[in-house]
């Protein structure tokens, strides 16, 4: 009676163990899945950085129409990264627990809508000062649902891809930035040039819902998993626990150091030649600098993969990557603080919009080896804080450039702030689990 018990017992394991696999191999994308995901969220990210660069971009052109001094322009560009701030734990929360693809889907409405309105939006007031406030809160709103994309898009590739392939995807992911920075610097341009501002706002809003109407076919085959995906993300975070271990924090600060010249350049570019080489085309200007992000992407992610198949722990890889990206980012800054044509101004920007794609493999996809079963809301409490230059840094680079005329301040500075965190990820940061 007891032998035929236990023989039961172990058959009863035995089909409980077959269910939870055949249940997460269900989870996991297919290879035909992988690829239609890749696609779709590529062109999203491609359209999120589109919208996002539409008003540096155009801000040139609309603080001349509207009389807007430069701290009005950087009030206006530094805004956005407020509303950038305040979304990205709450979504990368809520992503690991109902999906990230309805957080995607419920926030590119947002972005494309308030992209799509923007015109009326600035139009709105006469008055200077009311209307610069008013447009700063709707590019907010903006940031806050741009802030979901990315916190919800690393939650949903933890879900459905092996873990050896999460890192590799996503950083692919990110490449989209380029994408949608050239395709606002060649479409933008074009529309800019040949129609008005206003055009370009509509085009890009447009584009933006059709997307929305791709992810929301594509999306209901993962709705039929909601249950078991639910149960397979349960387990709570340890928030003491993250912030008590220094890795974090070393990701956190690195992250936030290479935003700062990121978000500084993303939104001071434009401006920056249209005073500095006037003479320059804006399709150069939009275009050319952004063109090697891709291929450093690639290229980056290649370097990652050989370093590792070398014997180089995921630490060693991260940290030599991250290192390549800052340090190459910090010397083509102090060169550009003093260089004289818009050559060898483009060269460097070139050269450090490149050197991002090294950070999209190594810090943006760290939080992915510190905590793989939260990698959402890590990621989504790394690129809060990540986000802080976006709206401090911004601000302060069009205050300075008021008082002082002197784009070189703005370089040098940025600098420094690379070379801090480049020392601090050095020092502490990790490719080990950590919660």
């Amino acid at each position: 009676m007891d032998k035929t018990n236990i023989q039961e017992s172990k058959s009863v394991t035995a089909m409980n163990n077959q269910l939870l696999t055949e249940c997460k191999a269900h989870l996991f994308w297919s290879r035909k899945q992988r690829r239609k995901w890749f696609f779709t969220l590529l062109y999203g990210t491609c359209l999120v950085y589109a919208t996002r660069t539409s008003v540096p971009l155009l801000i040139p052109a609309i603080s001349k129409e509207k009389h807007w001094t430069k701290t009005d322009s950087g009030t206006i560009l530094s805004s956005f990264f407020w509303g950038y701030t305040l979304t990205q734990v709450a979504s990368g929360f809520i992503s690991d627990r109902i999906g990230g693809q309805k957080v995607i889907f419920f926030a590119a409405v947002g972005w494309s809508l308030t992209t799509l309105f923007m015109p009326e939006i600035i139009n709105t007031f006469s008055n200077n000062e009311v209307s610069v406030k008013f447009i700063a809160a709707v590019r907010m709103l903006n940031g806050a649902f741009q802030g979901m994309h990315f916190p919800s898009m690393i939650s949903l590739t933890s879900q459905r891809l092996h873990e050896p392939d999460r890192a590799s995807f996503f950083s692919l992911l990110t490449s989209g930035s380029a994408l949608g920075t050239l395709l606002t610097g060649s479409l933008g341009s074009y529309l800019l040039e040949t129609y008005n501002w206003t055009k370009v706002f509509q085009v890009l809003g447009g584009l933006g819902l059709m997307w929305t109407a791709v992810l929301s076919y594509y999306s209901l085959s993962l709705m039929k998993n909601a249950a078991s995906n639910k149960s397979s993300n349960v387990t709570p975070l340890p928030w003491l626990q993250l912030l008590s271990k220094p890795p974090f924090w070393s990701c956190v600060l690195g992250h936030a150091c290479q935003n700062n010249c990121f978000f500084v350049l993303l939104s001071w570019m434009p401006t920056y030649f249209h005073d500095t080489f006037p003479e320059v085309k804006g399709w150069v200007v939009n275009m050319v600098p952004w063109l090697s992000l891709l291929p450093c992407t690639f290229l980056a992610k290649m370097v990652s993969e050989n370093l590792v198949k070398s014997g180089y722990s995921v630490t060693v890889t991260r940290k030599i990557v991250e290192t390549i990206c800052l340090v190459t980012q910090s010397i083509n800054l102090l060169i550009l603080a003093s260089v004289t044509n818009y050559q060898a101004a483009i060269l460097c920007l070139t050269l450090i919009i490149g050197s991002t794609g090294f950070h999209n493999n190594a810090i943006a996809v760290n939080p992915s080896d510190l905590a793989p079963k939260h990698s959402g809301s890590v990621f989504g409490l790394m690129n809060t804080v990540g986000a802080i230059p976006g709206f401090l840094g911004v601000y302060v680079a069009g205050h300075l450039l008021e008082i002082t005329h002197n784009w070189s301040i703005v370089f040098v500075i940025t600098s420094i702030v690379n070379v801090l965190g480049c020392i601090v990820y050095l020092l502490f940061g990790s490719g080990n689990a950590i919660i």
